[in-house]
């Protein structure tokens, strides 16, 4: 542990706003306290195919406001395997890389915990997902920015919508985890929402409209999580209107225009104490932990936890907050 002199970093999984802020502060600070840095390009595919470049302080200039990731990002079936994990092994310690930073989800998290255990090269992990959705950190990088991002859609949708005395369906990211879903509902004033964790029936639902109907609302606006269980919003959409024949029913998939733009400031300032975080984790002997913030204090969860505790749970008060705001 101590005698890191090389640290490897590299962005996988999904790509979220901040990885390129994060990247940034990490490098920076290796450089600043002596440390050489490689930048590994396309996450663990990178390591298979030896996609290595050294970094310095010039490589990551004016990056801060950019989404996506620099450094790229994409699958790897050869990873999964132990030979593969092998491989990449021999290629990162051939290019002088002793240590690592993964910035990423769930699944980066797994990769890594076990590429560290399998070969014993320390690698602390930076959450790094719009979903929010990762045990031992209050936000994600990304999570913030993709929030907005979505309010920013209900907003204009909601124009639309009382134009014409609409009920719009708006379907977003989040396959396992309504933390997008059920914030930017709230944030953009929305009749209902519909989240992974907590099941809501159509009838109940239609319910919810009856009192929007009733009220004499100019427009109506559900939010559906991707991950929801009725099936996602045009699903959804379909059934009410069989119900409710008198609603002019629209469907929006926001897609993975929820992924991409300008990180905002909370995120840039997220990612830069957790890139620094990293950093200074590994210089002080640490690995296989995850770097994250709890009451807007840096924190450090040992990999397996964050990996075994997935579920992350949704505010109660939030989930009936809907009801009560949408009279």
């Amino acid at each position: 542990m101590q005698g890191i002199n090389k640290v490897g970093i590299f962005t996988s999984g999904g790509d979220a706003p901040g990885m390129n802020a994060c990247i940034r502060s990490a490098v920076r600070t290796a450089l600043h306290d002596g440390l050489s840095v490689m930048g590994i390009y396309h996450g663990y595919q990178g390591m298979i195919d030896r996609n290595f470049v050294e970094m310095n302080s010039r490589s990551v200039s004016n990056i801060i406001q950019l989404g996506g990731t620099i450094l790229k990002t994409a699958r790897c079936q050869d990873f999964q395997s132990p030979e593969g994990r092998k491989q990449a092994y021999e290629n990162i310690r051939a290019a002088g890389i002793d240590a690592l930073i993964a910035i990423g989800g769930d699944g980066t998290f797994t990769g890594a915990e076990v590429f560290s255990r399998e070969h014993g090269i320390p690698v602390v992990c930076v959450p790094g997902t719009i979903d929010n959705d990762l045990y031992g950190t209050d936000f994600t990088l990304g999570y913030d920015t993709a929030t907005n991002t979505v309010i920013e859609a209900i907003d204009k949708i909601r124009d639309t919508a009382a134009s014409h005395d609409r009920l719009f369906f708006v379907e977003v990211m989040g396959r396992d985890s309504g933390c997008i879903a059920l914030n930017a509902g709230i944030a953009g004033g929305a009749e209902a929402i519909l989240l992974p964790e907590k099941e809501t029936a159509i009838e109940a639902l239609c319910d919810q409209l009856s009192l929007a109907a009733n009220s004499n609302k100019s427009s109506t606006i559900v939010i559906v999580a991707e991950g929801e269980k009725n099936g996602g919003a045009y699903h959804v959409a379909r059934e009410v209107k069989a119900r409710f024949d008198f609603y002019d029913t629209k469907v929006t998939i926001l897609g993975h225009l929820q992924r991409g733009g300008s990180p905002s400031s909370f995120d840039r300032v997220l990612a830069s104490r957790l890139g620094f975080a990293a950093v200074r984790q590994l210089q002080a002997g640490e690995t296989r932990i995850m770097v994250g913030i709890q009451g807007n204090k840096i924190t450090s969860t040992p990999l397996t936890e964050a990996l075994s505790n997935k579920t992350v749970k949704l505010e109660k008060d939030m989930l009936e907050m809907v009801k009560v705001l949408a009279i």
